[in-house]
C-alpha cells in the first residue's frame, strides 16, 4: 500500500484533484473533515476546549463557533498552541487509525488530504511521498472570490499569508499544476495514477 500526502495553499484546488484520485480508486482521508469531527459537542477534545475556552466559544446547539473560537486565538500565540497541543496529537491518532483500517482492507493507494502538511508535519512519518497542488494567483483569487465572497484584496491577503508555494514544491515529490483547465489537471492525476500503481 502507498501512502500520500496531497496538499497545497488555499484554493489551489486540492479537494478537487483528491477527488480525481478516489475515482481512481484511492481512500482520501480528509485532515479538515477529521478535525471537524473531533470537536462535535460531548467528544473529549470538545469538552477540553470548553473547559479552557469557556462556555462563550459555544452556537445554542452546543456546536464550537468557529469564528469566536478563531478570534480568540488569531492574536495570542499560547492559546493557539494550547488549541493545537488539544487537536493535533487526536487528528493524526485517527488519521493513523484509519491508514491502518484500509492498510488491513488491502486498499492500494491512500491519500491523504492536508493543508498543512509542510508546514506542521505531524503525519509525515506515515507518508511515502507527497503530492503538491499548485495553480497560479489569478486562479486562487478568482477561486476565492467565487466560493468566499472575498474581494481581490482579501482573497491576496489570504494567500499571501501562507508559506510560498514555491516553498512547499522544493519538498514534493510530484506535483499537480492545477492552473490550467480541469481536464489539464485530470490528465497529470491520470499520469500520476499510473505511475504510482505501476509497481
Amino acid at each position: 500500500m502507498k501512502v500520500l500526502g496531497l496538499t497545497g495553499n488555499i484554493a489551489s484546488g486540492k479537494s478537487v484533484v483528491a477527488e480525481m484520485f478516489e475515482e481512481h480508486g484511492a481512500k482520501v482521508i480528509d485532515v479538515d473533515d477529521i478535525a471537524r469531527k473531533i470537536v462535535e459537542p460531548n467528544n473529549p477534545a470538545w469538552k477540553e476546549i470548553v473547559d479552557i475556552f469557556g462556555q462563550g466559544i459555544l452556537n445554542s446547539d452546543k456546536t464550537i463557533n468557529r469564528k469566536a473560537l478563531g478570534d480568540i486565538i488569531f492574536n495570542d500565540d499560547i492559546k493557539r498552541k494550547k488549541l493545537n497541543e488539544i487537536t493535533h496529537p487526536k487528528i493524526i491518532g485517527h488519521a493513523r487509525e484509519t491508514v491502518e483500517k484500509y492498510r488491513d482492507d488491502n486498499v492500494e493507494v491512500v491519500i491523504i488530504e492536508a493543508a498543512l502538511i509542510v508546514e506542521k508535519g505531524g503525519i509525515n512519518n506515515l507518508l511515502d511521498k507527497l503530492i503538491v497542488v499548485t495553480s497560479d494567483k489569478e486562479s486562487q483569487i478568482a477561486r476565492l472570490s467565487e466560493r468566499n465572497g472575498l474581494s481581490k484584496e482579501e482573497a491576496l491577503s489570504r494567500i499571501n499569508s501562507q508559506m510560498p508555494e514555491s516553498e512547499k514544491a522544493k519538498v514534493a515529490d510530484y506535483i499537480i499544476d492545477n492552473s490550467g483547465t480541469k481536464e489539464e489537471t485530470q490528465t497529470q492525476v491520470d499520469n500520476l495514477w499510473v505511475e504510482l500503481v505501476k509497481f
